[in-house]
This record gives structure tokens, sequence and C-alpha cells, in this order.
């Protein structure tokens, strides 16, 4: 398997199935491909891409060109390792994994993934709202599983809220603002600590960059 992934830096679609090919062990290559490129979409057509975007999944003749659908693709190579065997727990999860995939628009719009930024800022109202439905959704989830993950052990829907984990550090948004009483606080510092996203952050801090000024 090869996975074509943006720089580890700015890519937030990116790390996600990069984090659950970790997770749940499966061997594979990744190519790098340099974002915010005149070259980007050539490129990673000419390393398979069908869209032109990243991430890329590669196994064979087969290129899958979706985060999500890499993710349940894993999933499914490897059962109960991706997702819980619960059923209803599997369910919440995928809804939640789908709700950051097509939503949380002005969070991702006003706070992009940035691993090298610590700064502290001013949000809309807009991304107000939005986390506030953070928190309410990680309440919600953790109260009902009770775990240190959302559905109780790690999986598909705990690597679409890493980057939003990284993002709170790099813009200074303190969950509490928003309601959180302190268990959605220790999950993003979970997430944080999780050794894949350990992993995946020190190959960012280690690449200059394709200028070489980082």
């Amino acid at each position: 398997m090869e996975l074509l992934i943006g720089d580890k830096k700015w890519s937030s679609w990116s790390m996600r199935p990069w984090l659950v090919l970790k997770h749940v062990g499966e061997p594979f290559d990744e190519r790098l491909i340099r974002l915010r490129s005149e070259r980007t979409n050539a490129d990673a057509r000419a390393a398979g891409s069908p869209n032109g975007q990243v991430p890329v999944l590669k196994d064979g003749a087969l290129a899958i060109h979706d985060s999500l659908a890499i993710c349940e693709y894993v999933a499914e190579r490897h059962p109960g390792r991706a997702w819980p065997t619960d059923q209803a727990a599997r369910a919440l999860g995928r809804a939640a994994a789908a709700e950051m995939h097509a939503g949380f628009h002005s969070l991702r719009g006003e706070c992009p993934m940035d691993l090298d930024l610590r700064r502290e800022i001013s949000v809309s109202e807009l991304t107000h709202q939005d986390l506030r439905r953070l928190v309410e959704l990680w309440s919600a989830l953790l109260g009902r599983f009770g775990g240190q993950w959302l559905v109780g052990d790690w999986s598909i829907a705990d690597a679409f809220f890493t980057p939003v984990a990284s993002r709170l550090r790099s813009y200074g948004l303190r969950l509490s603002d928003y309601g959180d009483q302190g268990p959605c606080a220790a999950y993003a510092a979970r997430l944080l600590a999780a050794p894949e996203f350990l992993e995946w952050e020190k190959g960012a801090l280690a690449d200059p960059g394709p200028t070489g000024a980082g």
C-alpha cells in the first residue's frame, strides 16, 4: 500500500487515514505531495490521485481518494481495530466522523491546521457556534461510553478529531469558554499525546518545507 499525503504541518485530511493505518498496524509507504504549490494538482495526478488531491490510498490497481473512504477501507481489512464491535457505538462513531468530514466549516476555515503555530486569536460567532457544538458532541459521547476515547476504544472518530485538537492548541482556544467542564479538554490532550499523533508531529516538525525555510 502507498498513501499519498500533503505536508504534515498543514494536511489535516492526510493525517486522519495515516493515523488509522498506523493504529491498526497496516504496512504502507507514504509519498509526499507538496501543498500550496502551482504543481500540487499535477504532482498528485502524476502520483496516481484520480482528482489531483490528497490523501489517496493506493492498493494495487485501486486508488481511493477520500479520507473517510480510506479509513473505512482500512477498517474493513481490520475488523474490530478501527471501529468498535458494538453496533450502537460504531453507528455513533461514524456519525461523529461524518459530521467532522462534512461540517465545522467556520472552525476549519478560520483556524487551518498548522502544527508550527502557537498564538491566541479571537474567532467569529460562527466559529463560536462550531466550538460549542464540538463540546456538545464530545461531551455526549465521552459521557455515554465512559472511556478515554469517543466511543470506547480508539477509533476512526478519534482520528477525525485529532486535527481539531491540534487547532485548539495552535490558536489558544479553551474549551472551557464553550461549555466544557473538563472532560473535553482532557480528551483533546489525550489525542495529542497518542503515539501515532506524536510520530506524525515529529515528521511534520522535521520537514524543512519546499523552500527549506520551515
